[in-house]
């Protein structure tokens, strides 16, 4: 019964967003060419500290995982690692980085694939947060043949150059959504929308909600990025 009271109250802060001075979503924004992903072992604080071998390119969309390390706990970066990190290299195919890791993978971005992303206020702890495809989209793919897909929906601090020891601007890990979308029957154009999604998300201690955003990319079984796209908050006309 608790977890249903979250539920109302994060999806209430959800769409107070979109009534708000501020309006926090993907919409009016360019989709991003290519998704750079930065790992940094929980072990090496040094790597925080330091900037990365290549810079992002413009149009990336980035974000920064802290991959857990054997030291559990006593690791320096610790408390920000995030186990779905582990998950996300072995998608990827890519070790364990005994320091850090980078890799990017180019965005598709076609016209009939749009990725929207949004999120609402914290409340009690939570983040309400949503992704979807079009339903234009979703129309264009017949039953018989319409793609297994998988979308992310990554929560993420979004951390200066200059600050909490970073040169360079990250977007922190700091919870992830993993959902798995398939269409098994033709959509109606009044149904609802089956590549839609709106959950809350817990928000990670110490994280910073005025810093906190959403991102995310939907990928077929190949590992294609399909789309992607970011929430950016805009101030709401009075």
């Amino acid at each position: 019964m608790k977890s249903f009271f979250i539920l109302i109250s994060v999806a209430a802060g959800l769409a107070q967003g979109v009534h708000a001075q501020s309006v926090c979503s993907s919409d009016g924004q360019a989709t991003p060419v290519v998704l750079l992903e930065r790992f940094i072992s929980a072990d090496c604080e040094a790597c925080w500290s330091a900037p990365p071998d290549t810079t992002a390119a413009s149009g990336a969309l980035t974000l920064d995982w802290i991959v857990p390390s054997d030291q559990a706990d006593e690791a320096p970066l610790s408390g920000a690692a995030r186990r779905e990190a582990l998950v996300r290299l072995q998608a990827l195919g890519q070790p364990l980085p005994r320091t850090q890791l980078q890799t990017s993978s180019p965005v598709a971005a076609s016209p009939a694939q749009q990725l929207r992303v949004a999120h609402g206020l914290v409340y009690g702890g939570y983040i309400g947060a949503s992704i979807g495809l079009t339903a234009d989209a979703a129309d264009r793919w017949p039953p018989q043949t319409q793609p297994a897909l998988t979308a992310y929906l990554v929560l993420v601090e979004s951390i200066p150059a200059g600050s909490e020891g970073t040169p360079i601007a990250r977007n922190l890990v700091r919870n992830v959504l993993l959902l798995e979308w398939r269409q098994s029957e033709p959509l109606a154009k009044a149904a609802q929308n089956p590549f839609y999604e709106m959950r809350p998300l817990n928000v990670s201690p110490g994280a910073s909600p005025q810093r906190l955003r959403v991102l995310g990319w939907v990928q077929d079984a190949s590992g294609r990025v399909l789309s992607a796209a970011q929430s950016v908050c805009t101030q709401q006309p009075r």
